[in-house]
């Protein structure tokens, strides 16, 4: 990178003094968190004004100071010049602003989060850091490589982060995705169970029909066997009382036959006699 002259060295280092500056103003005027302190929005108008009045030529002289690149060296002198008288204003308005700054804050407490605040000063910070370094850099060297390659982990941050966004919002878009086919397996789940508790219902009721059923059968097969013992019971008995007679009435001829026998036995006996 070409170095750049003396009196471009001179004229960024004066425009950078007044950025660093401004941020220290500005980290002076922010609003910060006073919880548990009076509000004092309604106090310190006059110091408030003076305020804005320096802020005011604060911004002049950076106008100036930016300008300041087309003119002569003596002009370099000048703003010298006017860059001192800039720090005495800006440590005047740091005195100021030292005494009332509570209620400023006070006033701006509802606007801005803790959170946001506290971001915004880490990036001032941050800001302040790298103007000076390359404040630094300009004076030593004649280049601003620091400024280079603070822009350059700036952009690899920010590019890092645009991919972390992204992936974010792909893995919301999965998310998603995963959610609704998860709806439609719990509906679809939800389906299949209530099919198989119609199932189990209908089943159920079929088992108490079949149970219902099988008793009844059983219940009818039982008095139908019961039955037709009885009768054959019946019948057997029927049979034996006939064949009881029927050994009776041997019995009775088989002992009428032997008197007859007997009596003819006799008889005869007589008569060969």
């Amino acid at each position: 990178m070409e170095k750049l002259t003396h009196l471009e060295a001179l004229l960024f280092t004066a425009v950078l003094e007044n950025c660093v500056d401004q941020l220290s103003i500005l980290g002076y005027i922010m609003p910060v968190s006073h919880e548990g302190k009076p509000d004092l929005s309604h106090t310190g108008t006059q110091e408030m004004k003076e305020i804005i009045e320096t802020q005011k030529e604060l911004d002049i002289n950076c106008q100036e100071l930016m300008s300041a690149r087309q003119w002569s060296g003596e002009t370099v002198t000048s703003m010298s010049l006017k860059s001192i008288k800039h720090k005495q204003q800006l440590r005047k308005t740091e005195d100021l602003k030292s005494t009332h700054h509570p209620s400023k804050r006070a006033m701006k407490h509802t606007a801005l989060s803790v959170e946001n605040l506290r971001k915004i000063q880490a990036d001032r910070q941050y800001a302040s850091d790298v103007i000076t370094v390359t404040m630094k850099n300009i004076q030593e060297s004649g280049t601003f490589n620091s400024l280079t390659e603070a822009n350059e982990r700036e952009k690899a941050k920010k590019s890092k982060f645009h991919d972390i966004l992204i992936r974010e919002e792909e893995g919301k878009k999965e998310i998603k995705s995963l959610e609704k086919q998860l709806q439609n397996v719990k509906k679809q789940t939800e389906i299949e169970l209530q099919n198989r508790d119609n199932m189990i219902v209908y089943l159920k009721d079929e088992l108490q029909e079949m149970k219902a059923k099988t008793n009844m059968e059983s219940c009818y097969m039982k008095k139908s066997t019961d039955l037709q013992v009885h009768q054959t019971q019946k019948k057997c008995s029927n049979a034996e009382n006939v064949l009881d007679k029927e050994i009776q009435k041997l019995r009775s001829k088989t002992d009428e036959e032997i008197r007859v026998h007997i009596e003819i036995e006799n008889f005869l006996r007589q008569h060969h006699e």
